[in-house]
């Protein structure tokens, strides 16, 4: 079978971007007794670089309109590379939020960059297709750099998973630079006939963008939350599993990953509403079953809300992609913004909130009221009367 270079240079752009970003999930406990924090403050490891992520994700967009997409993703992996090595050198918590930070600033060019390339380089009866693939990608980076850092903590140390990560990502980028052609040239007027802040406020006037960036917020939000204090939940009494034990729980990614790709299938079947709410629905199903007492049962149940959400994270990016007329980058700029602010927010409120008083329960009926919300919001804003829907659709 002979390798679709293009499709695998996509996959791979997704696979970096999400390969150190929730890598500290799974030494969340480590990090909370080694420094002797609680579990909101651990948590920060990863909110503090969704919530970089997010600050740089609108200018991000509207610089990259105006540069070539291959040019921009590989500076940004490249760029990328350098914050998830130097985090060996870190002597203490402070030091690690500082080059998390750093991380977080260069993944939206990546995202941005990707999204559009495939909305401007594929045919839109294909993109959805492809946009599954970079999905895929992401998932299966989710998933490494958990698994990852797993490994090599339960050895050398979680500064040894940093390290192999950050090999990993410069290896990236080189085969994204051989696969993945050059697409077309940028100019000053690439975008179309509108400046950036024009684009901003045309893109902010939109209600089924509008309504598509809270839906991401309340993706990524769930998603955070879930894997973040699940963590906790299974390091705790009657489960008492290791950090070890842990990463395996993230072998759930590539079932999610696998399911992915055929996403554009299930939007041409049911549309990308129908399709939504299925996604949600599953997730919201898998989030019953890990209140369950065995770790099968947990198991299970983090594979349905994974495969859920990233089958709806397919759906919601696809359609920022295909309904953005012009300046598509800043379009899903400030998608990328509003999904990790959602991010950020999931690492930090549960524990802020419903963690100490309700535990697992708590956190599981706080996701599952966002994802009411985000499936209802989709459900209601892709109408086809509303600006867009019919290309989107």
């Amino acid at each position: 079978m002979r390798l679709d270079k293009p499709r695998a240079a996509v996959t791979l752009a997704g696979f970096c971007a999400f390969l150190g970003l929730y890598a500290p999930q799974v030494v969340m406990p480590q990090l909370a007794e080694s420094f002797h924090v609680s579990e909101a403050v651990a948590a920060s490891t990863v909110g503090i670089s969704t919530l970089a992520v997010a600050l740089s994700a609108p200018l991000s967009g509207m610089l990259t309109d105006r540069i070539r997409r291959k040019t921009t993703i590989i500076a940004a992996v490249l760029a990328l590379a350098v914050p998830t090595l130097l985090l060996v050198l870190s002597a203490d918590l402070s030091q690690i939020l500082v080059w998390r930070f750093l991380q977080g600033l260069f993944i939206p060019a990546i995202l941005s960059s990707t999204v559009a390339y495939i909305s401007e380089e594929w045919p839109a009866d294909q993109a959805s297709g492809v946009m599954g693939y970079y999905i895929a990608g992401s998932a299966l980076g989710g998933f490494s750099g958990r698994f990852v850092t797993a490994l090599m903590a339960g050895q050398f140390g979680w500064k040894s998973g940093s390290f192999a990560l950050g090999l990993l990502t410069l290896l990236c980028a080189l085969a994204i630079w051989r696969w993945l052609p050059g697409g077309a040239a940028r100019g000053r007027n690439a975008a179309g006939q509108t400046s950036a802040l024009g684009a901003l406020k045309l893109h902010l006037s939109n209600p089924a963008l509008l309504a598509t960036y809270a839906v991401g917020f309340s993706v990524l939000f769930s998603m955070v939350a879930t894997f973040t204090y699940v963590n906790f939940h299974l390091a705790a009494p009657p489960f008492s599993m290791s950090v070890s034990a842990l990463g395996m729980i993230f072998l759930v990614y590539p079932i999610g990953a696998a399911v992915t790709p055929s996403s554009g299938l299930l939007i041409r079947r049911f549309g990308r509403r129908g399709a939504m709410v299925l996604a949600l629905g599953t997730s919201a199903l898998g989030l019953v079953c890990t209140m369950g007492g065995s770790i099968a049962l947990v198991v299970a149940g983090l594979a349905l809300f994974v495969t859920g959400v990233f089958v709806a994270q397919t759906s919601a990016t696809g359609f920022v992609g295909q309904t953005a007329k012009v300046s598509r980058t800043t379009a899903v700029g400030i998608y990328v913004c509003c999904y990790y602010l959602g991010g950020s927010a999931g690492a930090e409120l549960p524990g802020l909130t419903v963690w100490h008083s309700a535990g697992w329960a708590g956190c599981v009926g706080l996701v599952m009221a966002v994802l009411l919300g985000a499936g209802g919001l989709a459900w209601w804003a892709w109408r086809p009367r509303l600006p867009g829907m019919a290309v989107a659709e």
